[in-house]
């Protein structure tokens, strides 16, 4: 890895992730420069950041979207070259001249490129979490036959990382539990039973983090606290019954690890996603974020209480899934991506997502994939069931 200015792939950048790591980098010029960014069909937004950092090379999965952006590259004298198609996201996350590579696309769709990052050996910041609940032990071997370095950059596990010792052989021994934070999204205490009325704008009004709307939704249903979890089992390597979750409303303490002794060790910060960004981009070191320091005096009191299994019956999946066969929590992810698509379409009601992702657990039955075409047939499967499952719940 270049020890002065580091060279950084962006996968994803015009999502909140791919604009508040660009946002941090802008802030340190002389550590970072963008080497490429990649989208899926926002032609404005990518070319205004191809604009302001400049990148080698644009990357964009619809060919249509490509074609406009570089007729409007080519317009504004702009030297970055612009390649369309899924092969051409692998291309920019392997590329040699790459130091570390962001993996911010949002579902199973990140899956290769996150995969061919780490079987080239690159610093890896992990904001996909699907690429583990998905690609599960698959992923973390690509990852130690590849010798890439993972660095969470989720908030709660960028938390559970700088919480534990720098030594991960004694994890096991010297942990007692991990404790996730969640802070219950917009429905932490309404009745459930008024759930099946809720609007996609009402779902994606998150009270404390800015998000993409799939994102904002599983925060809703704490289907993300769900994946998490998953996330946490193969990060962190303890069992699933060493990981537990609590309702954390005022999302200052990211995340906390029990040691043997009693002791608990906790991250504190903002809700500000540029934190643990900024740690991943610098980790070991530190640099400055952008983000506003936590104002102790001003905090008022920070309250945890237990998960409601009525208001979010979800949860418990992540548990099912990781006790059942290899391939499960790649199933669960599928069936909760078209739940959550067919929800903010407005044909689903809120409360039917975890009947989809319920139903498709039971009626898919994975076999331990052993490849990435594996992990993509296991997918689309799971995706078929969900849609018809989705058919006969629809709103």
């Amino acid at each position: 890895m270049s020890s002065s200015v580091q060279s950084l792939t962006v996968l994803g950048a015009t999502g909140s992730i791919g604009q508040n790591t660009l946002d941090v980098v802008a802030r340190h010029p002389e550590r970072y420069r963008v080497f490429a960014l990649t989208a899926a069909r926002q032609v404005d937004t990518l070319f205004e950041q191809c604009r302001r950092h400049r990148p080698r090379y644009a990357v964009m999965v619809d060919r249509d979207s490509a074609a406009a952006l570089r007729a409007r590259v080519r317009e504004a004298g702009l030297a970055t070259e612009v390649l369309d198609g899924p092969q051409a996201l692998c291309a920019v996350s392997e590329a040699p001249e790459v130091d570390a590579v962001m993996a911010a696309i949002v579902g199973a769709a990140g899956l290769a490129p996150s995969l061919a990052a780490a079987r080239a050996g690159k610093k890896l910041l992990l904001a996909n979490k699907e690429a583990l609940v998905v690609g599960g032990e698959l992923f973390l071997e690509a990852v130690r036959s590849g010798g890439a370095t993972l660095l969470p950059i989720d908030s709660e596990h960028s938390a559970v990382f700088q919480s534990l010792p720098d030594d991960a052989s004694t994890w096991e021994r010297r942990v007692d539990k991990i404790v996730l934070t969640a802070s219950g999204g917009p429905f932490r205490t309404r009745d459930p039973d008024t759930l099946a009325n809720v609007t996609p704008e009402q779902a994606c009004a998150h009270p404390n983090w800015v998000m993409g709307r799939k994102i904002s939704v599983d925060s809703a249903t704490m289907m993300n606290k769900a994946l998490e979890v998953i996330e946490a089992r193969y990060l962190f390597g303890l069992p699933p019954e060493r990981i537990e979750v609590v309702i954390h409303p005022q999302s200052v303490v990211h995340s906390m690890v029990q040691y043997r002794d009693g002791s608990v060790v906790a991250q504190l910060g903002t809700p500000d996603m540029r934190v643990p960004i900024a740690y991943g981009l610098a980790w070991p070191e530190r640099i400055a974020s952008g983000a506003a320091p936590l104002d102790f005096l001003a905090l008022g009191a920070l309250t945890f209480e237990a998960a409601d299994a009525r208001r979010f019956p979800g949860l418990p999946l992540a548990w099912a899934a990781l006790r059942a066969p290899s391939g499960t929590t790649a199933v669960l992810n599928a069936a909760n991506e078209e739940a959550v698509a067919a929800f903010l379409d407005g044909r689903l009601r809120f409360d039917r997502i975890h009947a989809v992702n319920a139903e498709t657990l039971q009626d898919v039955l994975p076999s331990k994939p052993g490849s990435l075409d594996d992990l993509l047939l296991l997918d689309e499967q799971a995706r078929v069931r969900a849609r018809h499952v989705i058919q006969r719940w629809q709103a």
